[in-house]
């Protein structure tokens, strides 16, 4: 039968991971953007400004979840303790990792640590998923990993350095890993909006606590301008991307996406003024790219069960679940 006008009209659709991997790398250019905006809080109440900042994203993804008609679940028994464990480590202690870790590393030292990420995710999330790691994504972890380390370059820093580097490379991966446990029933934007609500919470208290009632006085323009660019793009928007690519190819493939984070961060770096990268940053950006051809040219099994979809569950606008799957800061 002849396809009518209508069907023949129709713009061709982009492959699955393509879908997907473009929602993670989207969200880690916001990420990677934030790195210069963050530098104007360093004067900051940054408990506040960060308690702020959750609380708005959080009223945002809620704004979005009525608006798209996808309802948010509210948590049930061991998922409290997979949100909770993503809030007090992707969110809470990672803050707290980059502030100390920055009294004591050059910012390319956590920068590195960070850029390992991709081979715990490689090597681990698919166990999470109910799948067995895949040869070739490691190989591209390992690749992605070595470009981003020449894009970020290397740094001085000390024992203590170290140690917050390490604190901080363990978060980033269990911001993702944690996850993944609970995406198949509160999907990305559950996810998201358990997280940016308790990381409210928690950081509203170590606020009060530590800078006390009065700090919100204390903010400049400047300040609230910076904490609406982190609510809004790096944490509701890529968190809700990110969240999205995640469950719709795996942890494993998504993480080789955040080799893209450190590139975002020199492309914004030279459009505020920032001299052009050295010949080793655009080595480190060809190897980042030539990891991701690799890592995701590769089409991952369907995860288990226990990463399918709830009943009735809608997906992210744009966005269609991978069989078997439930669709990142």
């Amino acid at each position: 039968m002849t396809p009518s006008v209508r069907e023949s009209a129709a713009p061709p659709r982009l492959p699955r991971t393509a879908r997907y991997g473009l929602a993670g790398a989207a969200g880690m250019v916001f990420v990677g953007g934030s790195v210069a905006v963050s530098g104007h809080l360093a004067d900051a109440p940054l408990f506040t400004v960060q308690a702020a900042r959750y609380g708005v994203a959080c009223l945002l993804l809620l704004g979005y979840a009525r608006w798209a008609g996808t309802p948010v679940h509210r948590p049930r028994g061991r998922e409290w303790l997979w949100l909770l464990g993503v809030t007090l480590t992707g969110l809470v202690i990672f803050n707290v990792a980059l502030i100390q870790g920055s009294r004591h590393a050059e910012p390319a030292v956590i920068g590195v640590a960070v850029a390992c990420v991709p081979i715990v995710l490689a090597a681990v999330g698919p166990l999470l998923e109910g799948r067995r790691p895949a040869a070739r994504v490691l190989a591209a972890a390992v690749v992605v990993t070595a470009g981003a380390a020449l894009v970020q370059g290397l740094g001085r820093t000390d024992a203590t350095g170290v140690a917050w580097a390490a604190v901080t490379f363990a978060c980033e991966a269990a911001f993702t890993l944690l996850a993944v446990p609970v995406l198949g029933r509160h999907g990305p934007l559950g996810v998201s909006v358990h997280a940016t609500w308790l990381g409210a919470v928690v950081f509203a208290a170590i606020g009060l606590t530590v800078e006390g009632p009065g700090a919100v006085t204390r903010l400049h323009l400047d300040d609230v301008l910076a904490g609406a660019y982190l609510a809004v793009l790096v944490t509701a928007v890529a968190f809700l991307l990110w969240y999205t690519c995640v469950a719709g190819i795996g942890s494993g493939p998504a993480g080789l996406l955040t080799g893209v984070a450190p590139i975002a961060a020199a492309a914004t770096g030279m459009a505020l003024g920032a001299p052009s990268p050295a010949p080793l940053v655009w080595l480190g950006i060809a190897t980042v790219a030539a990891g991701l051809a690799l890592g995701l040219s590769h089409r991952p099994t369907a995860p288990a069960a226990s990463t399918a979809p709830a009943a009735g569950a809608r997906p992210a606008a744009g966005a269609r679940p991978a069989a078997g799957a439930r669709p990142r800061s």
